[in-house]
């Protein structure tokens, strides 16, 4: 999977992000929100500097933060939705596209680790 299908996926990702950001404020919630709107968004920022990256271990080390993010977001997400903040669609849309995001971003930090490379290097 190409490095620009991850990319737009984690900004459009972002925008829902912002979007979900705005209602909950909307609603008088602003704690988690912020919590969630500074990893949600934090996952697309992290590729893209992935894409400026010096080396492969520069490249690899933004992915793997971006990664924690997508995590951190799905944790938000949960606890946003299991709280009663987010409406059960808007929440398992979020999810879905997190775990989407996720396991792209697995894929990706499992191909391009350092340990990885010294293996494939040895063979």
């Amino acid at each position: 999977m190409g490095e620009s299908v991850l990319k737009d996926k984690s900004f459009e990702f972002a925008l829902s992000i912002v979007e979900t950001y705005k209602d909950l404020r909307e609603k008088g919630e602003y704690v988690m929100s912020k919590q969630m709107l500074r990893c949600g968004t934090s996952i697309g920022a992290n590729i893209s500097e992935a894409n400026m990256a010096q080396t492969l271990a520069d490249f690899s080390s933004k992915m793997y933060i971006a990664l924690k993010e997508a995590n951190e977001t799905l944790y938000w997400v949960s606890l946003l939705s299991k709280a009663g903040y987010l409406d059960t669609d808007t929440s398992e849309k979020l999810t879905t596209t997190c775990n989407e995001l996720l396991k792209m971003l697995i894929s990706t930090t499992k191909k391009t680790s350092p340990r990885q490379q010294k293996l494939n290097t040895e063979h």
